[in-house]
């Protein structure tokens, strides 16, 4: 591991950078998860297949074919160009770890029973008032252990944009590595327990969360 304290500025550099791109995706992928979610349970059936079919086209796609779509293909195919780097990690990764929020969040709403749905529409509430005061509350409640296990996957899918000029901390692994042979394991091993501090707490929130659930039910 004397490569990684001999150039800790970098490496703590990428481990920022690692950071940045897991909270800034990590907030749009949520946004965008729960607009999803409403689509997919929305009445309106265009928003309903909307979201459907977003959802099973992205999240049944690798990760890496969609940075690779913002790469070569959207340029020609949409005049889209997205910087390499960050921005181009923080888009992808929005718009891949969003379906899985989607479907956390979706299968909490299912979850709430439809007797509450009807109870609100009976006091005049509308569609959007039903989902955002009646049923999105409580369905957070039970899909916060889930989703902080797609949020520790999201963290460790960081390591995609390693292939496309974003300087994480798997960027700075290799680069480590391609210049000190020698010290390839320690290289990798210190890399693992960057990832275990940004993971292991979040894995043991979700534990908590979930012992904590299953009480109150």
């Amino acid at each position: 591991m004397g490569a990684l304290f001999d150039n800790l500025d970098v490496v703590a550099k990428a481990f920022g950078n690692t950071l940045w791109i897991s909270v800034v995706a990590g907030i749009l992928s949520f946004v965008w998860g729960v607009v999803l979610a409403a689509f997919r349970v929305s009445p309106v059936g265009p928003l309903r297949a909307f979201g459907t079919a977003y959802v099973n086209v992205i999240r049944n796609t690798p990760l890496t074919l969609v940075f690779i779509f913002f790469l070569a293909a959207s340029p020609q195919l949409m005049g889209l160009v997205v910087p390499l780097g960050a921005t181009m990690a923080i888009i992808a990764m929005t718009l891949y770890t969003s379906t899985f929020v989607c479907e956390a969040v979706r299968s909490g709403v299912n979850s709430v029973g439809v007797g509450q749905a009807e109870a609100a529409r009976s006091v005049g509430l509308t569609f959007i008032q039903t989902l955002t005061h009646v049923i999105m509350p409580q369905a957070f409640r039970s899909v916060m252990p889930p989703l902080i296990n797609v949020y520790v996957a999201h963290i460790k899918n960081t390591s995609v944009a390693a292939g496309f000029a974003t300087t994480e901390l798997v960027a700075i692994a290799n680069r480590l590595a391609n210049g000190n042979p020698g010290d390839v394991v320690g290289i990798f091993f210190g890399i693992g327990l960057a990832f275990l501090v940004l993971t292991v707490p979040l894995s043991v929130a979700a534990e908590r969360l979930e012992s904590r659930v299953a009480v109150a039910r």
